[in-house]
């Protein structure tokens, strides 16, 4: 029975393999990127139009100022917290065969 037993090549071809482990966390850092550079140029409009009362107090270089400050930490807490560290995982998995030992990484491992 384990000779039967066998790693199932990638539906993809064998030059995929070592494709893969390089591909598919770049493809999540720019994907993660484009979505967090939004989400920051959100938190920017947010507080550059939609908060007219903290301009009164801090007038408006400051809050153009804090506007820059918010969407770049934004993009600068989403990046460190989220696509690095997934990124790295990504590529630990892909890295290294029978990772977790289960067959449900076996069968993910094929169709990628």
């Amino acid at each position: 029975m384990e000779a039967t037993n066998k790693q199932l090549t990638s539906i993809w071809g064998p030059w995929w393999v070592p494709v893969r482990r390089w591909f598919y966390p770049a493809w999540l850092i720019y994907e993660t990127s484009c979505r967090f550079y939004n989400y920051s140029i959100d938190v920017y409009l947010y507080i550059h139009h939609s908060q007219g009362g903290i301009t009164t107090y801090i007038g408006d270089t400051a809050t153009q100022v804090l506007a820059i400050l918010g969407g770049l930490a934004t993009f600068l807490i989403c990046t460190a917290f989220l696509t690095a560290p997934t990124s790295f995982i990504l590529f630990k998995f892909f890295e290294k065969e029978g990772l977790t030992g289960s067959t449900l990484e076996t069968q993910i491992k094929r169709f990628l």
